[in-house]
């Protein structure tokens, strides 16, 4: 396919919704990259442009939930910059180690780890009801945020999908967080990380803005609309969600795991 082609419009607005629900999940709950990547690779374009219209409306979306949170005071920016900051450093230093380990034994870590946040989420039913992340001591917090940044970085360095996921689930277990509150400070975290794929794929040319604006115009929409959502109605939302991405997590990998076996 010539990479001036536009979609034809049945696919396009096949994607275009698609990519709206996965912007609604990825707001709440992080891990809307399961949805909107496969409805890139449906259409059928070329991988590398996939990846990279996939990050450009990803990062378009995130913008507008990151904000919406924190109009409503659900995201505490030092906390989410300083993890912002320190996901680019892990990242980085993923991305050498991965070359070194087989695929393989990456996906038997994930299928380990899923399982585990799952049970985590059911047993700590008491976790999102409440901010307790003021009663850590200030020092204490920041370096909860930079090791939080740094792991959770270097996980999408790694693996990828779910990050925002695990982003979450990290802010509320380690640093007392309601969920409302630690989907925006992974909201901030995960703005930083796409904001770096964009500048990369943008200048290495494998963007199609023919199909990836159109496309994020429903993911603003998904992700304006998870937001809304996840305010309004909290943990009785989001953790749900997060159980639901979760699932559909644990559930890629074994088929992509096991499939060819």
């Amino acid at each position: 396919m010539s990479v001036l082609t536009t979609l034809p419009l049945p696919t396009m607005v096949f994607l275009c919704l698609l990519v709206g629900l996965a912007g609604f999940v990825d707001a709440a709950a992080g891990g809307g990259g399961l949805i909107a990547l496969p409805a890139y690779m449906a259409t059928g374009i070329p991988m590398h442009y996939v990846y990279g219209c996939n990050k450009l409306s990803s990062a378009i979306g995130t913008t507008f939930s990151t904000a919406r949170f924190f109009k409503n005071g659900a995201l505490e920016l030092k906390v989410g910059l300083l993890a912002a900051a320190a996901s680019f450093l892990g990242s980085g230093i993923a991305s050498q180690v991965v070359l070194f380990l087989p695929d393989r034994a990456l996906k038997i870590i994930l299928l380990i780890l899923l399982p585990v946040a799952a049970v985590v989420i059911l047993a700590r039913r008491s976790l999102p009801e409440a901010d307790r992340s003021g009663e850590l001591a200030p020092c204490k917090k920041w370096a909860l945020a930079l090791a939080i940044g740094f792991f959770i970085g270097g996980y999408d360095g790694l693996i990828g999908p779910g990050t925002g996921t695990f982003a979450i689930l990290a802010f509320s277990a380690l640093m007392g967080y309601d969920l409302r509150s630690a989907s925006g400070n992974a909201k901030l975290l995960n703005l930083a990380s796409n904001y770096a794929s964009v500048i990369t794929v943008v200048l290495a040319g494998k963007v199609l803005y023919a199909v990836a604006l159109p496309a994020a115009v429903f993911g603003v929409l998904g992700h304006l609309l998870g937001s809304g959502f996840a305010l309004k109605k909290g943990a009785r939302f989001i953790r749900p969600m997060m159980l639901c991405v979760l699932c559909l997590l644990l559930g890629n990998l074994l088929w992509e795991t096991f499939a060819g076996v």
